[in-house]
């Protein structure tokens, strides 16, 4: 189970010590232990680029994660694979059962908003002006849900909601 490391830099060295420490200490269930395993492996395999050895072990965690919180992490991180590999309609998918578990993630907010932005452009080159409208609200109103949450991240959004005139309420971003 527990990821070669022989590619990894002194920080996911650090970071995977550490985190085999902290997994000793803490009075948490077999169980627990082994998803946080699955889930660290499947971080290094993704900083890695190694995308279907990370799923391998998002899906072993995912199976053994009980906790929401914890498990919305895993969904998240599943969807920023298949967002990387252009499965956008699967990383929509991932992205909001990660927003069911937990509603206060920003960064899936934005991923979701950047998908839909990408299919506003897409629709608008294809002279789709109707899909390309409601891309770009969709895309305008998960933005939106992310800045409320993270007002100091995201400020390309930010510009563009003001440059495109769907700025909700500007007074909450300053």
């Amino acid at each position: 189970m527990a990821r070669s490391q022989k590619n990894d830099n002194f920080i996911d060295k650090t970071f995977t010590v550490l985190a085999d420490i902290v997994l000793k200490i803490l009075p948490t269930s077999k169980e627990e232990k082994q998803a946080f395993c699955y889930y660290r492996d499947g971080m290094s395999a993704q900083s890695e680029g190694e995308y279907a050895e990370a799923l391998e072990n998002y899906y072993e965690a995912l199976g053994l994660e009980e906790d929401p919180y914890d498990r919305s992490y895993i969904l998240y991180n599943i969807g920023l694979i298949y967002s990387s590999n252009g499965e956008h309609i699967k990383a929509l998918e991932y992205y909001h059962k990660a927003l069911e578990l937990n509603s206060r993630l920003p960064q899936a907010l934005n991923n979701i908003a950047v998908i839909y932005h990408y299919q506003g452009i897409k629709a608008s080159e294809s002279n789709n002006q109707t899909i390309s409208a409601n891309m770009f609200n969709k895309a305008a109103s998960y933005w939106q849900q992310a800045i409320a949450l993270a007002p100091n991240n995201y400020i390309e959004a930010q510009n563009w909601l003001k440059t495109t005139g769907r700025l909700v309420n500007e007074t909450r971003f300053k």
